[in-house]
């Protein structure tokens, strides 16, 4: 659509919580703000395709998904 990746993953989290007015908890990854983080086998700037490809989601605190085993 004529977005960089960068600017497809700010519209998805940053710009998208502001259109909802949520701004001040969410949207980004800082101390003080909710958020949930997803682990990806590579870099999405360099592929967006990467974030089809959830390894392990953490939501709230807690692992949400998991599809990688540890210490192997």
């Amino acid at each position: 659509m004529g977005m960089t990746n960068f600017e497809a993953i700010r519209c998805a989290t940053l710009n998208a919580a502001e259109l909802l007015g949520i701004d001040k908890t969410t949207g980004r990854i800082e101390k003080g703000y909710e958020a949930d983080l997803v682990l990806i086998p590579g870099n999405p700037l360099q592929e967006i395709r990467y974030l089809q490809d959830a390894l392990m989601v953490f939501s709230n605190g807690q692992i949400a998904l998991k599809r990688i085993p540890f210490g192997k």
